[in-house]
């Protein structure tokens, strides 16, 4: 992989990230739109690394409360929880099923998930999805609103993020919003929820990667301009959702679906290239 295309792909990483039209897809489509080489699963995951330190930097203070909270709860049992140790729970209880779910299916993730023609689907149906989530919800539910079940719930949605072209922000912000959850309150989750599981892929595939695989100097290049964007596109978007909807986020994940079916219909684009 040569420097021009991992700074470029860094660039994609971090503008979608965030918003709910998936990162992986798009590192998966960019490629071969430009004739580069597949860049797989485990650089994927690695260059997450550096939209979750921007998580990790934004949310820093939020972040430090709910793990000192947390830690509190655990050292004194006998104390009542309060909302950041709840959360902490939450979070970790919503992390369950992507982890289980990531070890079981990885084979699928590396080759089966990435054909083009499954992108392109699940890009579609679950744009649609998204777009009578975010009409039906009452909006009326926040964060400290959030329980167990509905954690659970969240965290099955963040796991069929597993196939490229559902979103992890997607999938957890459409559960949100089916739940009732307002568009802040749902994305907010969805932040902090991703934060174990993308950091712990991130850091499995640095480990599988050390004996080789891996072009360290470009993936290292895209991992730092993806967190200098992905830092932007937090503080945008979180604003953005204040007033605005998911409907353009909508309209463009089914232009690009449609476009992906074409391309391959036509022959341009190779659906089993990443497979």
């Amino acid at each position: 992989m040569g420097w021009f295309e991992a700074a470029f792909l860094g660039l994609v990483q971090g503008l979608t990230e965030f918003i709910p039209v998936s990162s992986s897809a798009h590192l998966r489509i960019v490629g071969d739109l430009f004739g580069w080489d597949d860049p797989g699963a485990a650089f994927t995951a690695i260059i997450q690394i550096g939209t979750e330190v921007a998580v990790l930097i934004y949310f820093r203070e939020d972040i430090a409360r709910i793990i000192k909270s947390w830690v509190g709860s655990l050292l004194h049992r006998d104390r009542p929880r309060d909302a950041d140790a709840r959360m902490g729970w939450l979070i970790i209880i919503g992390s369950i099923p992507i982890i289980v779910l990531g070890l079981l299916l990885q084979d699928q993730i590396e080759t089966t998930f990435r054909d083009l023609r499954i992108v392109a689907i699940a890009l579609v149906l679950f744009s649609l999805i998204l777009y009578a989530a975010d009409r039906m919800s009452s909006g009326k539910l926040e964060l400290p609103d959030l329980t167990p079940r509905h954690g659970l719930v969240y965290g099955f949605a963040q796991a069929l993020a597993l196939i490229p072209g559902v979103s992890r922000s997607g999938g957890t912000i459409t559960a949100g919003r089916f739940l009732g959850y307002s568009r802040a309150a749902a994305a907010r989750y969805s932040f902090l929820l991703a934060i174990p599981a993308v950091l712990g892929s991130g850091l499995y595939q640095v480990q599988q990667s050390l004996d080789g695989g891996i072009e360290w100097g470009p993936t290292l290049l895209a991992t730092v301009i993806s967190f200098a964007v992905g830092y932007v596109v937090i503080a945008w978007l979180l604003r953005y959702l204040n007033k605005g909807s998911f409907t353009p986020f909508v309209v463009y994940r089914v232009a690009l679906g449609l476009l992906i079916l074409v391309l391959v219909g036509a022959g341009v684009l190779d659906p089993d290239s990443g497979a």
